[in-house]
């Protein structure tokens, strides 16, 4: 009864402010459409026959009910005696799928170009790249690093040239968090791609794989290490991928996908465009935080729904096939590999790079360490968090735990020592003040529980326990 009352909840959230009244499909092609179809159909024959395939079709929706556009919007020009626009945005799409881009548009997945202002963009831009891409909306020059890398899947900010053409560097972009011209975030086009907008698409890992893999979220390659990517590899053809109705459990049973855990229907919940509302744990950060906690500081409806809510919605796609010991200890595995990472290295790490400000140069990334810290929380960090999320303990460990660990003792310790014995030699007293300030925050944090084995200072009783332990193991093994 608990669970149900919370997905009840949840429910209500994200339907209560859907606007009403969609626009059903016309009775038949409209003359403009027909007008459009009579040259792209030679122009671009691909194109033609991927919207051939599509429900789109099917419903007489045409070129011009995507791209038609106000004289008044910003990127509208005359084309053939129509006025449309090249540009199809989540605000195009309302004009049908109301619900589906209200729930987007309340989503991270459509913030997501707001890291156009972040550190990873301070990366791309200044770090690895320069400004020789000078384009008529960038004639001061813009990295080139970060037009073909960080904004073909977070979203650029369209910028729009007389006549209704597009900057080149800032299209073509399909990013899922594209800034457009008509004030809306994100792109449809990331998942559901043009022009045949296919749902079986959507649903597979492989689209979701564009933007989710790689050394800082590898959740595609966590998802093929797990037993769920190996049943849904070897089964793909048991799994119905093209049915208007995909309900887990019932339409397919073989294994879950990203979009059947995070997004698809189950026999309890509708289909949610919001891919926030299942997850209970949000890992981008160094330290991990509630998803409400940060939904609040983006200005998101999901700051009004705890994350008890949403676990209990992961919780009732995962009994489509586990039984409720089985969900119920997972999670108690998954939140102690967080409370790890958390506990034994990113929130001391906070601390102690606050203390090392001082002693290091103010410019982002011109210090080692700043890299070191960097690839420890934004690298290793979250894929020892998100394989334990998706059980790949590969990735969890040998790719997440010891590599946070390796580079804790070997390279981060050693270099804020490094940055205590420069500063302490400072003839500036506030320097020498703040080396010793972090030299005791080092040997605080080195002598917790967590850390002290490094000073050899291990308590005896559990030192006995591990040589009794291994002991027993050679006895049980060794001939």
């Amino acid at each position: 009864m608990r669970r149900k009352q919370l997905l009840l909840v949840a429910g209500i959230g994200l339907l209560a402010s859907s606007a009403m009244g969609q626009i059903f499909a016309p009775a038949e092609m409209s003359i403009q459409s027909k007008s459009c179809l009579e040259c792209h159909q030679k122009l671009n024959p691909s194109l033609y026959q991927q919207w051939g395939s599509s429900k789109h079709f099917r419903g007489n929706v045409g070129c011009y009910e995507c791209h038609q556009a106000s004289p008044d919007d910003v990127d509208a020009f005359k084309h053939e005696g129509s006025i449309i626009a090249l540009l199809v945005t989540p605000k195009d799409c309302s004009r049908c799928h109301t619900k589906e881009v209200e729930e987007f548009t309340n989503s991270h997945h459509a913030k997501a170009g707001r890291i156009l202002g972040s550190l990873d963009n301070v990366l791309a831009e200044v770090v690895e790249g320069n400004k020789e891409m000078i384009t008529v909306g960038f004639p001061e020059g813009v990295s080139a690093a970060a037009v073909n890398g960080c904004w073909q899947c977070h979203g650029s900010e369209i910028k729009v040239l007389p006549g209704g053409k597009l900057d080149p560097a800032t299209y073509p972009n399909s990013g899922i968090g594209r800034l457009n011209p008509d004030g809306s975030e994100g792109s449809c086009n990331a998942c559901h791609t043009r022009h045949d907008f296919s749902v079986a698409q959507a649903r597979h890992p492989d689209t979701c794989g564009k933007c989710h893999l790689g050394p800082d979220h590898p959740q595609k390659e966590i998802y093929e290490e797990s037993k769920h990517g190996i049943n849904f590899f070897s089964k793909i053809d048991e799994m119905n991928m093209d049915n208007e109705k995909w309900i887990v459990g019932e339409d397919y049973w073989a294994a879950p996908t990203c979009a059947t855990c995070h997004m698809s229907q189950t026999k309890n919940q509708p289909v949610t465009h919001d891919v926030g509302m299942r997850i209970s744990w949000n890992n981008r950060p160094a330290i991990s935080i509630r998803p409400e906690v940060s939904d609040a500081k983006m200005g998101l409806p999901g700051a009004n729904v705890p994350w008890q809510v949403r676990r209990e919605n992961m919780k009732d796609v995962c009994l489509s096939c586990h039984q409720t010991q089985w969900v119920d200890n997972f999670y108690v595995q998954y939140d102690a590999l967080v409370d790890l990472v958390n506990n034994k290295f990113t929130r001391p790490g906070v601390d102690l790079m606050k203390l090392a400000k001082p002693l290091k140069s103010p410019i982002p990334f011109a210090n080692k360490i700043d890299f070191t810290w960097f690839e420890l929380w934004h690298h290793e960090g979250r894929r020892a968090r998100h394989g334990a999320a998706m059980m790949a303990p590969d990735y969890t460990h040998w790719h997440g735990t010891y590599e946070m660990a390796r580079n804790w003792y070997s390279e981060f310790i050693p270099e804020l020592r490094e940055l205590v014995e420069k500063g302490l030699r400072s003839d500036d007293p506030s320097i020498v003040d703040a080396a010793k300030a972090l030299e005791a925050e080092i040997e605080k944090v080195l002598h917790t529980d967590n850390h002290k084995w490094f000073l050899g200072k291990m308590d005896p009783e559990e030192a006995a326990a591990r040589k009794k332990a291994a002991e027993e193991f050679r006895s049980r093994y060794d001939d």
